[in-house]
């Protein structure tokens, strides 16, 4: 964890992701990142560095047929308050609306849901578990599927919300979250496209590529991640 607590704090202060007084609502699935990213935010509130509330935010898809008893005793034994929203996400995507590619229209609505309970808890900031791979995959995944050059930021403002959504685990490397969620309580997912999914594909194509040429994460990270490096038509006169 103390790796995660490192890159954790390099992304709080290099994009100024928390301020005295917030309250933070952790969006937490049950999977490895939510749950770490909700554990080194707590842990991260020892350093004493800023003064913030931490709730967290499960928004339960399958209509209050899931346990997450285990999730409740996580969220207990780091005496954090667990909100549980039940929806029925799951049936309108894929029994009533039988998407054939349900994964953007479902964390559409998740969002919604977490929105809208960051509302009403009074939360002004969202705090998600993206770490650097899903960085990186999602600008492939606008380049390839939508012809942009495009990523998801450590830091953006809701205005229909009126909520900050942070990624405080922005710079931080999977492996690393693989590591310090060994002995977490984390629930294997049920969704039907878990294994099939674009998002999947483009991951696997971004691995192979690290495999084929040698340092070229690096290289990839650098260039999303280093405003300097970048090189596009904008800069032609």
């Amino acid at each position: 964890m103390q790796k995660v607590l490192s890159t954790l704090r390099q992304a709080v202060q290099k994009y100024n992701l928390i301020q005295d007084g917030d309250k933070i609502a952790v969006g937490v699935s049950g999977g490895k990142d939510s749950l770490v990213l909700l554990q080194a935010l707590s842990d991260f509130r020892k350093f004493g560095l800023f003064h913030y509330e931490l709730v967290a935010v499960l928004i339960d898809i399958y209509s209050g047929k899931e346990d997450y008893s285990q999730i409740k005793n996580f969220c207990t034994d780091l005496g954090i308050e667990l909100v549980i929203e039940q929806t029925d996400i799951n049936q309108l995507v894929f029994d009533i609306r039988k998407e054939k590619n349900p994964c953007s229209l479902c964390a559409k609505m998740r969002r919604g849901a977490l929105n809208t309970v960051c509302s009403r808890l009074g939360c002004n900031k969202l705090a998600l578990g993206h770490h650097k791979q899903d960085v990186i995959t999602t600008f492939f995944m606008s380049l390839l599927y939508e012809g942009r050059l495009s990523t998801m930021l450590p830091k953006s403002y809701m205005s229909n919300a009126g909520v900050t959504l942070i990624r405080p685990l922005y710079l931080t490397e999977e492996s690393k979250i693989i590591n310090a969620s060994k002995n977490f309580p984390i629930l294997k997912s049920k969704c039907p496209a878990n294994y099939d999914s674009k998002r999947k594909d483009i991951k696997e194509f971004v691995l192979e590529i690290e495999r084929s040429i040698p340092d070229s994460k690096k290289r990839i990270e650098h260039a999303i991640l280093s405003p300097k490096s970048y090189n596009l038509l904008d800069k032609v006169k």
